[in-house]
């Protein structure tokens, strides 16, 4: 499949900060220098941080080692935090943790995806931090989806323009047995996720551009279209994420934490650290429906 890589982002505008920027990918990704967190956001601050990644759409500050309580007041400020449906809640529901292992593998997070594309209001920003790393192995890649969408033929925008897709928390499913009690469970939540239709191009509400809003991860079909049809655009459009070109990737080390926008972006944890473990904790940014 030949795509237009040259179909490059936007040059990000530039922002008047009290922290430094320094770009690091072409298509996306960025690491903020001369910030602390630990000392908590002024509005000035978060303001320039906040169009800084919708700019950048990932940003990494390294080495702060902030605390859980720490991370969760930092990550209000961006709006209502996410209790995630299928993970335990402890002291802090807000934070997830994916404390990975030989006795506890990876759950799909090594599958190309946008979070928790399920919902009627999937999630707005990811905020991840590391905890515990592996001696090798645990990056983070990203793709720009409006890149992606750039890189379509005018022909084809017009047509996935206007078309929905339907979406299911599919891979969790994975989660339930087949006991009396589990099938309760699924139905439970079944009842609370029904099947979303979301737009295959969604408009970000800050900047106003476009980007491919479907994933292998939670992606049912294309309404409208046959079984094969819809695979087939699923498949041209799922497919780019897979090329270098559009993609930044972190090597994190212990005591980072990288914010990104889910709403123009996909991510993939690699997975080739195993049996070592990788400890992070994460919040999660409630988001509006997508138009």
């Amino acid at each position: 499949m030949n795509i237009n890589v040259k179909a490059l982002a936007p040059e990000p505008k530039q922002i008047d900060a009290p922290f430094k920027v320094e770009r690091l990918g072409r298509h996306l990704g960025a690491q903020v220098h001369d910030l602390d967190l630990k000392q908590g956001w002024t509005r000035e601050t978060f303001d320039a941080f906040l169009q800084a990644l919708t700019e950048h759409k990932v940003l990494v500050v390294r080495n702060q080692h902030l605390d859980t309580k720490q991370h969760v007041e930092i990550s209000r400020w961006f709006g209502e935090l996410e209790v995630h449906p299928f993970r335990p809640e402890g002291e802090f529901p807000e934070i997830m943790v994916l404390d990975n292992h030989k006795d506890n593998p990876v759950l799909s997070t090594d599958v190309w995806h946008s979070d928790t594309t399920f919902r009627v209001r999937p999630t707005k920003y990811t905020i991840l931090r590391s905890q515990i790393m592996p001696k090798l192995g645990g990056d983070t890649l990203w793709c720009n989806m409006e890149s992606i969408y750039n890189s379509l033929s005018d022909s084809f925008r017009a047509f996935i323009d206007p078309l929905m897709a339907r979406h299911d928390f599919k891979n969790f499913r994975t989660l339930f047995t087949r006991s009396e009690e589990d099938q309760a469970r699924l139905r439970k939540m079944e009842e609370l996720y029904p099947n979303p239709l979301h737009p295959v191009v969604r408009t970000h509400p800050l900047s106003g551009r476009k980007s491919v809003y479907v994933n292998r991860q939670f992606t049912l079909h294309i309404e409208g279209l046959s079984a094969a049809e819809s695979e087939a655009v699923l498949d041209l459009l799922c497919k780019p994420v897979l090329t270098p070109e559009f993609q930044f990737r972190h090597s994190w080390n212990e005591g980072d934490i990288v914010f990104w926008d889910n709403m123009s972006t996909q991510h993939y944890a690699a997975n080739d650290y195993y049996p070592e473990r990788r400890r992070m904790e994460r919040t999660a940014v409630c988001g509006e429906e997508p138009f």
